[in-house]
């Protein structure tokens, strides 16, 4: 299976910490956020992947190369102008066309299960199967509301507090059939929730939901590195080995 991760954003609300370096190679545990995303496409088999670099992007390709020792295949998109989330698809249009594929935030740390979301894609026959996550504070995300049976009714990129009608939020997880490329434009800048999701619902094109149980951790300010630093400094220190006297 094929994937697109997304890596080509500046990070220019996390610096200083982006001064240097990209936002997906920020070191948490010792690894870059966005190796955890190749590896998590890999132990999922999705191994033929596509990243789109902007910003530094020198230091993601000699981090990564081929991909061969990741035990994936990498492709690199490169874009002197940001084409958003959806428009990065443009550039290997062809070759996602082929079949069913998926698209990866890659600045998110997450555990999210894509084996089951691809299950899930499959089984309700939708053109395209977005992960969700509860947020208690939803204004800095995309926000989407279900009908009974887990499909998609309604998207809102970052509403204002008044305008929240729901906590399930984009975890920048989807599952995509090539037909979704009918509401990609062709040139310029395009984004999945405030565009491409809208337009599908439009035509009346089935998009389902998976809920997460998983982990998901945002970091898009200094706060919310420091504190995923700080969750897996305490995440290590419950799983050390304990020592026993003897």
């Amino acid at each position: 299976m094929r994937a697109l991760i997304l890596a080509a954003g500046e990070g220019s609300r996390l610096r200083p910490f982006t001064e240097r370096v990209a936002k997906p190679m920020l070191e948490v545990g010792g690894l870059p956020i966005l190796e955890y995303n190749v590896r998590l496409a890999a132990k999922h088999g999705i191994t033929d992947l596509v990243i789109n670099v902007h910003y530094r992007p020198e230091a993601i390709v000699d981090h990564f190369g081929d991909g061969s020792n990741f035990g994936v295949a990498i492709r690199y998109s490169r874009e002197p102008v940001l084409l958003g989330t959806a428009g990065a698809l443009n550039p290997f249009r062809a070759f996602f066309a082929e079949a069913t594929f998926a698209v990866l935030y890659g600045d998110n740390l997450t555990t999210c299960d894509l084996s089951a979301v691809i299950a899930r894609h499959r089984a309700t026959q939708a053109v395209a199967t977005i992960a969700l996550f509860h947020r208690e504070d939803p204004t800095a995300s995309g926000i989407v509301a279900l009908d009974d049976a887990g499909f998609v009714t309604r998207f809102l990129e970052k509403p204002k507090p008044e305008e929240v009608f729901s906590n399930w939020v984009n975890a920048g997880v989807l599952v995509l059939e090539p037909v979704v490329f009918d509401a990609v434009p062709l040139e310029g800048p395009s984004d999945f929730g405030r565009d491409v999701l809208p337009e599908l619902l439009a035509r009346g094109q089935r998009i389902a939901g998976y809920k997460m149980t998983e982990e998901l951790c945002w970091i898009d300010s200094p706060a919310d590195y420091e504190r995923t630093l700080s969750l897996w400094t305490e995440r290590r220190a419950q799983h050390a080995p304990r020592r026993t006297e003897g």
